[in-house]
């Protein structure tokens, strides 16, 4: 497996640019979020290899407005995923604030809503088999971080990938969200390997590195290596102390 971890949750205290550097330095690749708050180019000569980053800025899955706009920012992130040689770009089930809330809210998913998603994140892996990069859909909580997020569930992000089925569009498994939401973590991963396209990890309670709360990293860690994940899996979550000793333990939990 290979270990990358989130720059957006690490020495915090640091320049953005120092976070990266210090992650590089620990023999990880980085992931980023909003490419737009960031020097690209400073990025991009910073000697760091790029896991993920943000793949729109803007829009959702299901309304007409929000479709185009997401399809028109996809495009401007792959731009700068080439300059950064970043392989993965991330996507929700709708555009998130800065406080992780939905930007369109939704109390019912229609299957309207569902029969729409799946033709819109068919066009994003198109743009992706284009630009020869990868779109992850990624999983979220509803009941702590992202309430009233659409298609939020692992189980939600399985069936709309499984739905598109290309090679462009992939999940970015949340382990942290799906403890919250659905649990049964091993099975999770067994029914989802053909369609996982990156592992992010961090502990509950906290959203801290693992060892500082109920998940069994460890046992995640064998359940993986048994099923023959040979991919990222990244740490996004924050350090309960020191950043380095975080990066120890995730190290040490995923050795």
């Amino acid at each position: 497996m290979i270990l990358a971890a989130s720059a957006e949750m690490l020495y915090v205290e640091l320049p953005f640019i120092d976070r990266v550097k210090r992650i590089s330095e620990r023999g990880m690749q980085v992931e980023i979020w909003n490419w737009a708050t960031k020097d690209i180019d400073e990025l991009a000569t910073s000697g760091a290899t790029f896991s993920s980053m943000t793949g729109y800025l803007d829009g959702n899955l299901t309304e007409p407005e929000g479709i185009s706009r997401l399809i028109e920012t996809a495009r401007e992130s792959l731009i700068v995923a080439e300059k950064l040689d970043s392989p993965r770009l991330n996507l929700h089930g709708t555009g998130l604030d800065g406080d992780g809330l939905p930007v369109r809210p939704v109390d019912v998913v229609t299957p309207t809503m569902w029969l729409t998603a799946v033709e819109t994140l068919k066009k994003m892996a198109a743009l992706g088999e284009e630009a020869n990069r990868v779109f992850t859909l990624e999983n979220l909580n509803l009941a702590v971080d992202h309430p009233r997020t659409p298609f939020a569930k692992a189980a939600d992000t399985l069936a709309l990938v499984r739905a598109v089925d290309s090679p462009y569009l992939k999940m970015n498994l949340d382990l942290y969200h799906a403890q919250i939401g659905e649990g049964n973590l091993i099975a999770l991963l067994e029914e989802s390997l053909p369609y996982i396209g990156e592992i992010q990890v961090a502990d509950v309670p906290g959203r801290c590195e693992p060892g500082t709360g109920e998940i069994n990293y460890p046992a995640v860690a064998a359940a993986l290596r048994r099923i023959g994940y040979t991919g990222v899996v990244g740490l996004e979550g924050w350090a309960s102390g020191d950043p380095d000793a975080a990066l120890d333990a995730f190290e040490a939990a995923f050795a």
